[in-house]
């Protein structure tokens, strides 16, 4: 038979050439292994999967991955790319979220050296879905399965902030003396955790418990999961905090576009780790800070002070310039209101 030529199951001749159709039948081989292995791939074992040559094996991986089909993970195996998380979340299911999610949660993970999980909504509560332990003994814990209030939890706070959960009716539980129990200061608290792009609690699930959540958003931007990191507050110190709310938005950022969310606006400095611990404000300000109502968090994500002529304007006239620097959720949201007006 001439060469470009073979017959098909059906017993009919197709033409193909080394460009051309021959080249997709290639790619679309390499696809199917990569699609049908049961975790990643290596390089060597596709190319004796398929039969081609090393040469054609990493042209053709190159071109699948530039086109979002196949991506490689940390340790450079083969795995279905983005076009694939993309269609099957179309339907809204978190089936695959966990693979998808796991290399984010191991670099926060190696970032920040503490507990990292990723945490979904289901039936009034925040299951943890995910979890990347903790380098140290002191603080460990293992919440795999475990439910939470939406509350009293970082996780909690971003999906309730975001629409991606509903409050249970009833009371809220108190879980410390920290939790917040007023829905009307929760309410304020949430308005804060969209302000700034994170949320923090300190000792409102378990005393000494200090936490910090981002969201994860799927195209449209709708928030699906939060990613978050824990750790005793003796570690999670205030001016740790900023640099760890810095690095979680920063991956959950990266989880975000895989899951096909595209940023109306160029992602701002602020939502990627900035160096010396810049506070990561949303909109690449830098606002006051909010916190839970403790010490501790209203001075968390200070930062160092604005280098340039920024650093020469005078401070902010009137009564916002006197209020006290550790708030309630309530007092805060009215002192920013008044930086607002002062600064009109």
């Amino acid at each position: 038979m001439p060469q470009g030529r073979r017959r098909n199951p059906t017993g009919r001749r197709v033409v193909s050439s080394p460009n051309g159709t021959q080249a997709v039948d290639r790619a679309a081989r390499l696809l199917t292994e990569v699609v049908h292995a049961p975790g990643s791939v290596t390089f060597t074992e596709l190319a004796a999967a398929t039969g081609l040559a090393k040469s054609t094996t990493s042209r053709l991986l190159l071109a699948l991955e530039r086109n979002g089909l196949v991506r490689r993970d940390d340790a450079g195996r083969f795995r279905p790319g983005e076009m694939f998380v993309r269609f099957a979340w179309r339907g809204g299911a978190e089936a695959g979220l966990t693979e998808v999610a796991q290399p984010y949660l191991d670099r926060l993970g190696a970032d920040t050296g503490e507990t990292v999980n990723l945490g979904v909504g289901r039936d009034g509560m925040v299951e943890q879905i995910a979890q990347v332990d903790s380098e140290y003994l002191i603080g460990a814990t293992n919440w795999l399965g475990r439910a939470v209030p939406l509350h009293c939890s970082a996780a909690g706070k971003v999906l309730l902030a975001h629409g991606a959960a509903k409050l249970p009716p009833g009371r809220l539980e108190r879980r410390t003396e920290q939790t917040i129990t007023s829905r009307a200061a929760l309410e304020a608290e949430l308005a804060a955790v969209l302000e700034r792009g994170y949320a923090v609690i300190d000792g409102e699930l378990e005393p000494g418990l200090v936490a910090v959540a981002a969201p994860v958003r799927r195209d449209g931007g709708a928030v699906v999961a939060a990613l978050s990191v824990s750790g005793p507050g003796t570690r999670l110190t205030p001016p740790r905090i900023a640099d760890v709310a810095a690095a979680c938005m920063a991956q959950a950022h990266g989880l975000s576009a895989v899951l096909g969310h595209r940023a109306e606006r160029p992602a701002p400095r602020g939502e990627y780790p900035a160096p010396h611990g810049e506070y990561p404000a949303p909109h690449g300000e830098r606002p006051a800070p909010r916190g839970d109502g403790s010490p501790r968090l209203a001075h968390a994500a200070q930062g160092p002070a604005p280098q340039g002529p920024a650093a020469q304007e005078p401070a902010a006239q009137g009564p916002a310039a006197q209020e006290p620097a550790a708030q309630g959720p309530a007092a805060q949201a009215q002192a920013a209101q008044a930086r607002r007006e002062g600064g009109a």
